[in-house]
């Protein structure tokens, strides 16, 4: 491997190149943004086999894809095995006593090819953790409940760590999480720098999906939710740099323990050109859409109460939901049933995947209702096509919107959000002003060569440098 031509290892958990999204379509353009950089796709899936939604870049070299619930056959073994779960139950004594700790003399004594999946429950030391731990957090509950959470859950954890990440001069995680394990785990065996990109906060997404699902209750739940806040205070502390796509995120990092000398703020960038291509063509009427995938974090739902308002205010709407509906097929079916019960039927249209230019070349105005978003990109290329926004006030948005409270609204509040589709509609010179300004804003703070340009920069300087000690 050469400096010259660094070879980076991206560790992706859950998106590229097997979902389609806002990460995913990120990754794909920064890979085909640097043809003079090899890539190695360490990816972490939830199932084995899944089919691919992009074509790998030539720049791609390798990919290995890790099925998180694997069982993996062990060709190894530590050379001292109670000595090695005492050091983990003083791992979890330090996490649960709110610091983050040394991860190092774990990666000494579990050495890789190892997967602890039956001695972490028939050893002493790991049985001892086990039962101590069902006494002080799980009382109430049966001890069967908390075995298998706790076995569940570790043995995930003993996957990532056992295995290999690929060869790499760099290591580039894109989320926390078991991504950002795998960067440490890969780190501290090979001693190469671990550089770690943010779109969200990673912790805060699962805690939202875990507080949804009614089956997760108790201390399982909350066993879940310190696993992951845990997961990405390991990362902050391992990271030789911490990105964040704005500056409240990056608060919150190094809240959470990252160093702030060794932080940055790197903005989304989209194609300027490519979206400020787009030519307008009006159509009679009045075209509300939303691009993103059907899944719940979007709020298609919000969307559709939202568009029962707007019709019943401007009859000559018409609404379009623009993105994939098959990445959660019930909540999509929840979703058609939803817009046949308010009657929207003849206005509403799910188009699935298409061309979006087709769309922005007629929108009147773009809505996200997401409940969680971090810098949308959507945003962006709206603003590039010349078409307003509202949006809920989540993430990067009410910046990217300029904290106009006009085309704001809370999560979940369809009437806010109708009161400003309808400011957009009955302000068309005004808005024809703002669209201007976006546009402008778009072309000179998140054009994605620039962006492309620090990522080349950075991984050639890192790929030089030995890995920081934390």
């Amino acid at each position: 491997m050469s400096s010259d031509r660094p070879r980076v290892c991206l560790i992706l958990e859950g998106s590229y190149p097997y979902i389609t999204g806002g990460v995913s379509s990120w990754v794909h353009q920064l890979i085909s943004a640097l043809p003079q950089v090899d890539f190695a796709l360490y990816t972490i899936s939830p199932k084995a086999e899944q089919p691919l939604h992009y074509d790998l870049p030539k720049n791609v070299v390798e990919h290995r894809d890790m099925v998180l619930s694997a069982k993996l056959k062990t060709d190894s073994k530590p050379p001292d095995r109670e000595f090695m779960f005492e050091q983990i139950r003083k791992l979890h004594d330090a996490f649960e006593a709110g610091s983050t700790p040394d991860f190092g003399l774990l990666m000494e004594l579990m050495p890789s090819g190892y997967f602890p999946y039956r001695d972490a429950v028939t050893s002493d030391a790991g049985w001892d953790l086990i039962s101590r731990g069902n006494q002080l957090n799980n009382p109430v509950y049966p001890f069967s409940d908390y075995f298998w959470a706790w076995k569940s859950s570790h043995d995930m954890l003993f996957t990532i760590i056992g295995a290999d990440a690929p060869a790499a001069d760099l290591y580039h995680a894109v989320s926390t999480g078991y991504a950002g394990l795998a960067a440490v785990v890969a780190k501290l065996r090979t001693g190469r720098p671990y550089l770690l990109t943010e779109h969200g906060l990673y912790h805060k997404e699962r805690e939202m999906e875990i507080r949804r699902v009614r089956f997760i209750r108790g201390y399982q739940r909350d066993m879940w939710i310190r696993i992951y806040n845990d997961l990405s205070r390991l990362s902050y502390k391992y990271a030789d740099l911490v990105i964040a796509l704005f500056e409240y995120n990056r608060r919150v990092q190094i809240e959470m323990g990252a160093r702030e000398e060794r932080t940055q703020v790197i903005a989304n960038g989209i194609d300027v050109d490519f979206f400020s291509s787009v030519k307008r063509q009006r159509r009679e009427g009045f075209h509300v859409g939303l691009v993103g995938r059907v899944v719940p974090i979007k709020d298609v739902k919000t969307f559709i109460a939202m568009s029962r308002v707007v019709k019943d205010r401007h009859p000559e709407a018409q609404f379009y939901c623009i993105g994939p509906t098959d990445e959660d097929p019930a909540y999509f079916e929840d979703c058609r049933t939803m817009v046949r019960s308010f009657r929207l039927t003849d206005c509403f249209h799910f188009t699935g995947r298409v061309d979006v230019r087709e769309y922005y070349s007629f929108l009147d105005v773009l809505l996200l209702t997401s409940v969680r978003e971090a810098q949308p990109l959507v945003v962006l290329e709206a603003y590039c096509a010349g078409i307003p926004v509202v949006a809920t006030r989540v993430g990067n948005i009410p910046e990217l919107l300029d904290y106009d409270d006009r085309f704001l609204a809370a999560s979940k509040d369809p009437e806010k959000l109708a009161q400003a589709v309808s400011y957009v509609h009955d302000n068309p010179a005004e808005m024809a002003g703002i669209v201007d300004a976006n546009r402008e804003k778009a072309h000179t703070f998140y054009n994605r060569n620039s962006v492309y340009q620090r990522y080349l920069e950075l991984y050639r300087s890192m790929a030089k440098e030995e890995a920081w000690q934390a």
